[in-house]
């Protein structure tokens, strides 16, 4: 292990797995308030079809070229679903689910075309290990941005997330705070893409608030706690990973997987296990 540590590649994958984990975590704080996990699945899979059409259009698969397309597509689908849904006619996961199925579908028609379908298996399920200074820069960049706007503005989000109402009421822009938080989702899931992949992003986004959120009621902690596990918890995976020799962003996964069971089976607040013996 202490070769391994020494290794350039494998500190800058925990590196990259620390802060990724952090500013994720972070913001899964915000998922679940706003109860959008499966509006972090759509998403996650529309990168997809963005990072196909990059490839198409430019010929070759780089780091920013597929950032560019995965985030251009899933703005384009998260922000389209907001826009149609403020007529009242259509609800947003309505709009969400035609708008992700059309797009994943037209990547699936480009995938065929393309001459890089393999070296997308590290987009489709993360290949941290492969971090490079560019994708560094592309997560702190990320991060950082999320952790600063929404610490900034963290008063008026949770105004209008509890009591959307009264946030109008205040002079809140609520329907720019949707279209921010939409941004940000998406923005987040994109920097997680070396990570763990477009397939496995919505662990990162769900797992670590979902897991605080059984041990506490203190809103507060859903973001620090969320961030302390999401940091923790994929830095460790990719140790782990490195370990027993297998792949570092399902690793990631899996471990916040089962800190989540962990908790829903021994937390002392709301533990099945604490349940039953009261």
């Amino acid at each position: 292990m202490v070769e391994i540590l020494s290794n350039p590649f494998f500190q800058r994958a925990l590196a990259a797995a620390a802060f990724i984990g952090f500013a994720n975590g972070w913001f899964s704080g915000f998922v679940i308030l706003r109860r959008s996990a499966l509006s972090v699945s759509a998403l996650s899979h529309t990168m997809l079809p963005g990072i196909a059409l990059a490839i198409l259009v430019t010929g070759a698969l780089t780091q920013w070229n597929a950032f560019a397309g995965a985030l251009f597509a899933a703005l384009l689908v998260g922000l389209g679903s907001v826009a149609v849904a403020r007529g009242n006619r259509i609800e947003q996961g309505t709009a969400l689910a035609v708008l992700y199925t059309a797009s994943f579908a037209a990547g699936v028609a480009i995938l065929p075309l393309l001459k890089t379908r393999r070296q997308l298996e590290d987009w489709l399920f993360g290949n941290i290990l492969a971090v490079g200074n560019n994708d560094l820069a592309i997560s702190f960049v990320s991060g950082a941005l999320v952790l600063l706007t929404t610490s900034l503005l963290m008063r008026p989000i949770l105004l209008t997330l509890f009591e959307p109402h009264v946030a109008a009421a205040q002079g809140v822009p609520v329907r720019f705070i949707h279209y921010f938080l939409s941004g940000l989702l998406v923005l987040s899931l994109v920097s997680s893409l070396q990570a763990v992949g477009c397939v496995l992003s919505v662990g990162l986004l769900v797992a670590p608030a979902a897991t605080v959120s059984l041990m506490t009621d203190r809103t507060s902690a859903l973001f620090w706690g969320g961030g302390l596990i999401g940091a923790v918890g994929s830095a460790a995976a990719v140790m782990i990973s490195a370990k027993w020799g297998i792949s570092p962003g399902p690793a990631i996964v899996m471990l916040l997987g089962l800190l989540f069971v962990a908790a829903y089976l021994f937390s002392p607040r709301y533990g099945l296990v604490f349940r039953k013996r009261h």
